[in-house]
């Protein structure tokens, strides 16, 4: 059925849930996992974290305060996907990680096609109308431009905070 699945994860209770679900399948499946964390620039808040006010020039430490935070968020990242790895080898499935930088809905269809993926898992927000038309919809992307199956997990009600 699915020899290769391919797990759009974050660290959030929608992700961890996302997870689950994929490893459940590849366990059924016999499938591969590729767990994939993408790390875009508004993942990285940088105004909350820079001195001063928005009207101050950019200089040297607020560049570094922003790099350093987007260093924090990417090895974040990688903690999650080795816990999630650590998981996934002690149900004897066969796994491997990676974590991107870029557009999400982009880095996602991308890596699925360069790896070959059979089947993308992701979670969708559940945006419509007028959200989904300013926001985006990454699962709304990946759905009309994957090259392969995509399971899009709602799952049960998660707020935007977890």
């Amino acid at each position: 059925m699915f020899n290769k699945i391919l797990v759009a994860v974050e660290d959030s209770e929608m992700g961890k849930y996302v997870f689950a679900e994929a490893l459940a399948l590849a366990k059924a499946t016999d499938a591969r996992l590729m767990l994939l964390s993408v790390l875009c620039s508004e993942d990285v808040p940088y105004l909350n974290y820079l001195p001063g006010t928005l009207y101050q020039p950019y200089n040297d430490e607020v560049i570094n305060v922003y790099i350093q935070r987007e260093e924090e968020l990417k090895k974040e990242g990688i903690n999650f996907l080795q816990s999630l790895t650590q998981k996934a080898i002690a149900e004897n499935v066969t796994v491997e990680f990676t974590q991107a930088q870029g557009e999400p809905s982009r880095t996602i269809c991308q890596l699925a096609k360069s790896w070959e993926a059979d089947l993308i898992v992701m979670g969708r927000r559940g945006l419509s109308g007028i959200n989904e038309f300013l926001i985006g919809s990454v699962s709304n992307y990946v759905l009309h431009h994957a090259k392969c199956s995509v399971l899009a997990l709602q799952g049960k009600i998660f707020t935007s905070s977890d």
